[in-house]
Order: structure tokens, then sequence, then C-alpha cells
């Protein structure tokens, strides 16, 4: 199958799925109220790939078909760099703030498929065959998978690790003659009214004797016993003027709840087997899928530096403090922007000749995006003041009765039209100031779990030889 278009998978999202936003089951995401924006603004990621083939598709290795670049294994260094490309297309396209469009999780499959001997450990052979296959069938049919990873929080005054007796978290609870059961609940499946399946796979580590909450598998999002309980829609609704970005980048959030599900054998990638499910995610996994991540993350703060100089300059605001917050925003994307190219330009063979970036620039990247994003936002804020409130709708600029008092009382600076400028803060709104601002700024804070937590990750992680000769010389150079 050729890499689809917008109308195709459009029509792939209707089907039998549970859904339910408010207290409304949802028969057609793509014509439903709460959805219909973010469908087509997902259908348009999927045009996008025929708009610029030249930076989006690449031959599949086996078959020679036009797939999404994201699916690559990187073989050579070259590779790290051609993948960016696709890469910076799709977060250029809608501008860092849908952070699962499909090629994250396209990176991540393709990841755990080139270094399946990570997952070829502790009697689970079997398992990583089936995901290398399961990968071919997502390249090659062009699928939006989400995933959900996280155990519900039901009391954090307990160990976070799952005790046996917990009858919340997802789990295995039976062999059946084609597969297995699963019971249980996880968070946070983003982007599940948009996608065609839905991936579990390691998140936290499991503690000895939990096995059978060591599970990982891929089905489709109609699969019998499967619900998605979304949280509110901030889309806001389909004019673009009035809402630039929430009327087609809500990618939504649900709760996912596993009734009895059978799993086929077929799609099952650890069967009940801690060991594994505690290995595979130390592994390479960070080094290759962060490339999209900070990718899309660097993006996000170029787009939110232009942004807000533009506000600036709209209003003439050449003020020290405006300067200042402006550079502040500015070191921001541009070490963001420097650390990527820094990781893609230090390629590492991780093992059977898959390549990824360096790992360690993306480590520091990861520890400081959760500070800098929400900052963005309150830079923004900070510039636009009023201004972000003083923004008329698209119905009033259309209306004949007021359409020469918002000329005459809302232009620009150096003559810049009303329509402009009232654009541009709505812009600025959108990104910084409405629901799905919200909804966007919690994503970033707790993005690959919460900045505090990556930052002890990264010192945990973080080689120490060169510093430490640094400072050991001044400890053991002669005093006299």
């Amino acid at each position: 199958m050729a890499v689809r278009t917008g109308a195709e998978f459009l029509r792939g999202l209707k089907d039998d799925r549970s859904i339910w936003v408010g207290n409304e089951k949802v028969t057609d995401a793509v014509s439903h109220p709460a959805f219909a924006g973010a469908a087509q603004g997902m259908a348009a990621v999927f045009d996008l790939q025929h708009q610029a083939p030249d930076d989006l598709l690449i031959p599949d290795p086996e078959t020679g078909e036009a797939i999404n670049v994201s699916h690559m294994i990187p073989r050579s260094p070259e590779d790290i760099k051609r993948r960016h490309r696709g890469l910076r297309r799709i977060a250029e396209h809608t501008v860092g703030v849908m952070g699962r469009t499909p090629d994250y999780m396209n990176v991540t499959y393709a990841g755990f498929a080139g270094c399946h001997d990570e997952w070829s450990v502790f009697g689970n052979e079997a398992g990583a065959a089936r995901q290398v296959e399961y990968q071919k069938f997502l390249r090659r049919q062009d699928i939006s998978l989400t995933h959900t990873l996280i155990h519900p929080t039901i009391d954090k005054a307990r160990d976070e690790a799952p005790g046996q007796e917990n009858d919340v978290i997802l789990r295995k609870v039976a062999d059946t003659e084609h597969g297995i059961i699963v019971r249980g609940a996880r968070i946070l499946a983003t982007l599940a009214p948009f996608s065609d399946e839905i991936a579990v796979y390691p998140g936290r580590p499991l503690p000895e004797g939990a096995d059978k909450f060591a599970v990982s598998f891929c089905i489709p999002m109609a699969t019998p016993g499967l619900k998605f309980i979304c949280r509110d829609s901030v889309a806001g609704g389909t004019n673009r003027f009035d809402h630039p970005l929430s009327s087609r980048f809500d990618e939504q959030d649900a709760f996912v709840v596993f009734d009895d599900v059978e799993i086929p054998r077929d799609r099952v990638f650890i069967d009940a087997n801690a060991k594994v499910y505690n290995h595979v995610m130390t592994k390479s996994w960070n080094a290759n899928v962060m490339q999209q991540t900070m990718v899309r993350a660097a993006t996000k703060l170029e787009f939110a530096w232009g942004l807000a100089t533009a506000m600036a300059e709209v209003i003439g605001d050449k003020s020290p403090n405006a300067q200042q917050l402006l550079g502040e925003l500015w070191s921001y994307a541009e070490l963001a922007r420097a650390a990527v190219q820094a990781a893609e330009d230090r390629p590492i063979e991780w093992s059977n000749g898959v390549w990824t970036p360096a790992p360690e620039p993306f480590s520091a990247l990861r520890a400081t995006m959760p500070f800098w994003m929400p900052r963005a936002n309150e830079i923004i804020t900070l510039l636009g003041s009023h201004n972000l409130l003083a923004t008329p709708t698209w119905a009033m600029m259309k209306n004949p009765d007021l359409r020469p008092y918002i000329d005459k009382y809302l232009p620009g600076a150096h003559g810049v039209d009303a329509e402009r400028r009232i654009r541009l803060f709505r812009l600025a709104w959108d990104f910084a100031g409405t629901a799905l601002a919200s909804r966007v700024a919690l994503y970033e804070r707790f993005y690959l779990t919460s900045g505090q937590r990556n930052q002890i990750r990264a010192q945990s992680n973080a080689p120490r030889a060169r510093a430490m000769a640094l400072v050991e010389r001044f400890l053991t150079e002669p005093v006299d």
C-alpha cells in the first residue's frame, strides 16, 4: 500500500471504536465538533507527504515502495541527517504544537525493530521477531499509531510500582487459544481519536515478581473491550482567523480502559516477562526517539521567538525590557537548535548496524525543555499584555458597521493594517493563553516525565571523566 492521503486517513477513522467525550459516545470522530478540526489537521499531515515527497518519503528497504522517512532505521550518519529533514518538515507544519504526530511512534518502532536484539533477551526471541514484523506492517500501511504508557495515579503515598494485589493497572489475566487477555487501565493516549492502532510498551520499571504487568502489544483502536475516555475538548471552533491553532491542533488525550481485551498472539511483543520489560527501555530507545522529540521542540521554540518578535515589531516596542525578553527566548531556541545539531553531528553506531544521534545533548534538552516551554509562553504574554485581549473576531471584521472602527483604531506600527495586527495577536493568544495553550503547557511540563526527574536522570547518566579530571588536577598538584 502506498503512503496514504489525508482523505484515506480520514476514512480509516470510521470504525467501531469506543470513544467518549463529555457524556457522549462518539460515532464519527471525523465530523464530531470536538474532533473535526484536529481530524482535518491530522489529514493535512498525511497530505504533506504528497506535497513534499523529497523531504518526507524514502523507499522501503525491502519492497522499494514509498514510506514515510520517520520509519527509517538509520544505517549511517547520513541517514540521521536525512531523517532530520523529514522530521523538521512535519514539526514546521504544526509549529511543534502537536507533540504526538504519527512520526513520534514511527521513529519509536523503527528503533525497536532496528535494535530487536534488545528485545530478544530472557527468552523473548519470538516476541522480538513479531515486533519486527509489526514494524513492517506499520510503515507499509502508513498507520497512525498512538500509545499509552502510564499507570493511573490512585494513591501517591504508596509505592508507584504496582503490587500484586493491584486490580487497576493494566495486566495479563489469562491465556487463550489465540493470544492473551489483558485487563486494567493506562493513561495517557494522546491522539487517540485520530489513530488507527494503539501501542502498549514499557514505561517505568517494574518490581521483582510483577510479571503479570509486563506486557507489550499493538492492536486496532476498534478492538472489542477497548474504551477511550477523552478529556474536555479545547478545540476553538473551525474558524482559522479566530482560532489559528486550536481549530486544527487539539490532538486530544484519553484515559484507556482494557475491559478483558484479547490480544492476538502475533501482536504480543512481551508476554508477562518483567526482565525483558525492564531491560528494553534502558537501551537505544532514548537516543533514537529523542531526535523526533527535540526536532519538534526546537522548531516550536523557533516559532515562539518569531511570533514574539513579530508582536513587538507590530506595536513598535523597542524598549530594553522587550529586547531582553526577546533575547532570552532566542537563546532558548538557538540552544535547542545547537543541541540537536550536536547530537546529529556525533552519531554513534549502536548495535545491529543501527545508528543513533549522540544521547548526551538530547538528555540535556530533555531536562530543560519542561522549564523553557512554559517560560516561552510567559514571555509572549508579557510582551503581548492587553493587546492579546484586543482582538476582534472574524465575524466582527466582516461586519460593515464595525469594520471602519476596527481599521481606524486597531492598526499596527509602521503602516501595518488592523487585520494583520489582529491576526498576529490572535495567533499569540491561541499559542500562549487559550485552553489549548494551557493543555499544551501542561503537556510540555511533563513531556517524557517531569523536568526534575529528567535532571536527576541526566546527572546519573552524564559522562564524568573529563569534568572530574579538571577538578582532580587541583586536588593532586604539589602544594609547594
